[in-house]
Order: C-alpha cells, then sequence, then structure tokens
C-alpha cells in the first residue's frame, strides 16, 4: 500500500464543549511540523463535506481527529484504527458510536455515507487507511469551550497526530524499498 496523500481531518461541535476537540486540533497543528503531502483540515461538523472530499479519491489515508467514548479518564487520547472491507463487521463499538449525536461524524458515518455516494473504501478503494485520533470528552452539553482535561491533551493531540502521519510515511516509504529491492 503505497501511503498517498494524507488527510487530517479535525470535527465535531464546537457549540457542545469537547465535541469541538477536534476542531481545535486541526487549527492549532504546525502546518511545517507536516511532511509534504499532508493536508489539515477542520471539517466541523461538515460530515458530507467530508465524504465528497474524499470521493475524489486524492487522499489515501485518513486520520480523524474527533471526541470518542474511550473508557478511560476524561482527556485520555488514543489512536484507533477503522475498520474498513471485510473487517467492516466487526468494528469495535467506541468507532461505531459518536461521543455526541448532534453533529452525527462518527468516523463509521462518513465511510458509510462516501460508500453510499459511490465511493470506496478499504481493500482496492481510493481511501485505504482510517485512522482516528480520539480523546475521551468530559462535558458534551452546550458551550464553546473545551474541559480542562480536554484542554490540555489538545497539544499532545497535536503532536500525536503528526507522529502518527510520519509514521504512516515512514512505513510505506520502507515497504515501497524493500518493494523495490525485490523487483
Amino acid at each position: 500500500m503505497s501511503a498517498g496523500r494524507v488527510l487530517i481531518a479535525g470535527i465535531g461541535n464546537v457549540f457542545l464543549g469537547d465535541d469541538g476537540f477536534g476542531v481545535e486540533v486541526a487549527t492549532r497543528i504546525d502546518r511545517d511540523d507536516l511532511p509534504d503531502g499532508v493536508d489539515v483540515v477542520d471539517y466541523g461538523i461538515r460530515g458530507v463535506h467530508l465524504a465528497y472530499e474524499l470521493l475524489d479519491g486524492r487522499y489515501s489515508t485518513v486520520v480523524l481527529v474527533d471526541a470518542v467514548p474511550l473508557a478511560d479518564p476524561p482527556g485520555t487520547l488514543a489512536v484507533l484504527e477503522v475498520p474498513l472491507g471485510d473487517d467492516a463487521g466487526r468494528r469495535p463499538d467506541v468507532l461505531a458510536a459518536p461521543a455526541v449525536d448532534a453533529h452525527g461524524m462518527s468516523p463509521l458515518a462518513v465511510i458509510d455515507l462516501l460508500r453510499g455516494l459511490g465511493g470506496t473504501a478499504g481493500r482496492g478503494g481510493p481511501v485505504e487507511r482510517v485512522l482516528v485520533v480520539g480523546c475521551r470528552p468530559a462535558v458534551l452539553e452546550e458551550r464553546m469551550e473545551l474541559s480542562e482535561q480536554v484542554q490540555a491533551a489538545v497539544e499532545p493531540a497535536c503532536r500525536l497526530a503528526v507522529d502518527v502521519v510520519r509514521d504512516l510515511l515512514r512505513r510505506s516509504h520502507d515497504r515501497e524499498g524493500a518493494a523495490a529491492e525485490v523487483a
């Protein structure tokens, strides 16, 4: 698998407290820290827009940044992989349920919408891999600021998203180099 272009997509509703986590991370990632071929976009609650963006086949890897209902304490970060293709029926519950229904942007909802629009994800599709950099929310009620726990996780999440992308690209480069040596 070639890494191709990578999209870091911040998603969430800034009017619902910690649900705005992904948006905050997307706005604070230092673009100078990113390798070539990586875009960062704040999609907020525009799930349809994100699905259409993925439909054109520009990105082979998507890293969604979002509040997710982890079992750990608020502010905990995790990197999760969204199963695609044959694994789609065995998806973890943490990815199947959005942190809050108001934005309807669970990772699987975006992938399902992409497929419903005629796009493909997984084996043979332009979107080969979807990861989530998630944070356990503390407050999901009407307010425009993040909780202390989630605010403290924003900078580490920015670094984590950049590290995840660098690692993906490095591994892809290593595999391509090994394949070239074999050929």
